[in-house]
């Protein structure tokens, strides 16, 4: 996608091409000759560049963690309520992006291009194959592997599904034919395919492989997972060994983070890939909408057991420290990885209002737990009105990398500490972190015992930590924990920060202007300007959704009244109903 009107252009080209099919069974036949197309380097670009429309949209990236253990939300998703979900609800059994890539695989033998322009556009071709087919197993785990055009006719048209070992490792030639044959790209856009960008997603396609088969024992696989541990150590380290990225530390320690979020332009020197917004073309997001508003988005804000797990500033686990479970808003925010001021809403955080700067402590209008994030949006509220948003939203970044790096290598057991300084390390001297900055050799009990009992290795342990504060709202943190085994994750408590008192106003942010009171019967005299939170056990409607966990103190509670089921069967996604029917050799998942 070197630009937006090119992709215009591809997808003009494409509708003249092939008409857009949503089943198996729907795939047209090409209506004009695609000899003006497939002779010319400017007809494979014109039509590689519509590949790039299967990539994720800034909305799907900036509310990818909407459904995650640590984002308390507006309601309970229908996939984790019992009985709520069924297949008549499934989606994503799609298969016209897969045709559009093979149609060109099929007719890209023009012997008036050299064989190098021919393969790097087949290189292309088969980086999105294995992109769209990875999706696939990742939502419905045993797929079809389809490697050509069908029409109506076609024998193969209603096979049943192929095995993962199949598919994946199907995925994995495609990504190995791309890293070899693409072509050097100068793209300081950050929004083209490059050789990096490839070796960036083989890194992240094998982790999650190589990990799923370690923890899923019972898909008899686990002999393989050192193997694909292995590719996603080799990719990510070539990334890093090509000396073409690093850590942007721009704006210090208590900037640079977030501004990988905020700028308008992808910060060259750490992201990969980014969906770029462009106001000249009116191309714009809703981030800001979406994580302010109080009808619009999920209002999702984070949990606190996921924020205790931000370390103190010298690196020590803040969980340590005595009392830490009744210390209030202000007092818990103090003195932690700076990450997490950059990531919600504490402090001294202000924004801007007609021009005018003004303080911006978390707001009950928004927020459930009282951490409300701030890691995608814009200062100036001016944003918070609809789809406005002009900040890149990054794809992939170099932390990422390092952060697959880590794992991978954690998991092979061969993470010394030169590799740990060069990936973990860094990340937390970035945040400010001062001290305990080598490799771990002691388990930290509280991340052990709230979320990875399993798990005895300290090194381990910490990369999982790693992955969940640096990668928070990036959209991966439903995967990591199917591919970790971890759904009963799923099922942890919403819980906010520690309420010491009834009816007793509190300044969030130390300004000196009270903000918010909890109570259980609203005083006679209320204070001006607090926002007043009733946390009864019973309201009007019935249950009241928010409340102390002791009554009359303590951290608040969101729903804990409505159950959330983690079962088996949920780490598959069910076929949708329609294309089993239409199909039923398909089969559907265990348990739907």
């Amino acid at each position: 996608m070197k630009n937006i009107k090119n992709l215009f252009g591809s997808m003009a080209l494409m509708g003249i091409m092939a008409s857009g099919c949503a089943e198996l069974d729907q795939f047209p036949e090409a209506t004009t000759s695609g000899g003006a197309v497939f002779n010319s380097e400017n007809g494979l670009e014109l039509y590689a560049n519509s590949f790039y429309n299967a990539l994720p949209t800034a909305r799907d990236i900036h509310s990818g963690d909407a459904m995650a253990d640590y984002s308390a939300r507006t309601q309970v998703p229908d996939f984790l309520r019992p009985g709520n979900f069924t297949p008549t609800q499934s989606s994503g059994w799609s298969w016209s992006e897969l045709r559009n890539i093979n149609y060109f695989l099929e007719n890209n033998v023009s012997e008036e291009l050299t064989p190098e322009t021919r393969n790097h556009y087949n290189a292309l071709a088969k980086f999105f194959r294995a992109y769209f087919y990875f999706e696939k197993v990742k939502r419905f785990g045993d797929v079809p592997w389809i490697n050509k055009t069908m029409d109506v006719n076609d024998p193969d048209l209603f096979n049943g599904r192929d095995s993962r070992t199949l598919v994946m490792d199907s995925v994995l030639r495609d990504l190995d034919y791309a890293i070899e044959n693409i072509q050097a790209i100068d793209d300081d856009s950050r929004s083209l395919i490059t050789k990096n960008v490839v070796l960036g997603f083989k890194s992240r396609i094998c982790l999650f492989e190589g990990t799923f088969r370690k923890y899923h024992t019972d898909y008899g696989l686990t002999s393989s997972a050192d193997q694909w541990l292995t590719e996603a150590a080799e990719a990510a380290e070539e990334v890093i060994e090509s000396g073409d990225f690093s850590l942007y530390q721009g704006a210090g320690e208590e900037s640079s983070y977030r501004s990988l979020f905020i700028s308008e332009k992808p910060v060259s020197q750490e992201i990969i890939l980014s969906v770029v917004i462009d106001p000249a073309l009116s191309v714009f997001h809703d981030a800001n909408w979406w994580w302010t508003s109080s009808t619009y988005g999920s209002r999702v804000s984070l949990t606190r057991d996921f924020v205790n797990t931000y370390l103190n500033i010298d690196g020590s686990p803040f969980t340590d420290v005595a009392g830490h479970e009744t210390m209030t808003f202000v007092e818990e925010t103090q003195n932690r990885d700076k990450r997490l001021q950059q990531t919600i809403r504490m402090g001294d955080y202000t924004r801007t209002n007609a021009g005018s700067v003004v303080p911006a402590p978390p707001i009950f209008s928004y927020t459930y737990t009282g951490y409300q994030p701030i890691k995608w949006t814009l200062d100036d509220m001016y944003y918070d009105g609809g789809s406005r948003n002009i900040n890149s939203v990054s794809v992939m970044r170099y932390a990422e990398i390092l952060l697959n790096y880590a794992e991978a290598k954690a998991e092979l057991g061969t993470l010394d500490a030169e590799s740990w300084n060069q990936t973990v390390g860094a990340l937390r001297a970035r945040a400010g972190i001062t001290e305990n900055l080598g490799l771990p050799t002691v388990v930290d009990a509280y991340l052990q015992q709230v979320y990875f009992p399993e798990i005895t290795d300290p090194i381990l342990l910490e990369v999982r930590r790693e992955r969940g504060i640096e990668l928070v709202f990036e959209g991966f943190r439903f995967y990591d924990i199917v591919r970790w085994k971890k759904g009963e994750l799923m099922e942890m408590k919403w819980n906010g920060f520690y309420v010491p008192a009834l009816n007793t106003p509190i300044d969030l942010n130390e300004d000196g202007i009270l903000d918010v009171a909890f109570y259980t019967s609203m005083p006679s005299n209320p204070v001006e300007g607090v926002t007043y939170i009733n946390v009864s056990t019973n309201i009007d409607s019935g249950i009241n959704p928010q409340q102390l966990s002791e009554e009359n103190k303590g951290e608040i509670h969101w729903l804990d009244h409505q159950p959330r089921e983690w079962e088996e069967k949920n780490y598959l996604y069910p076929i949708p109903e329609n294309d089993l029917l239409m199909n039923p050799e398909l089969g559907q998942n265990p348990g739907w």
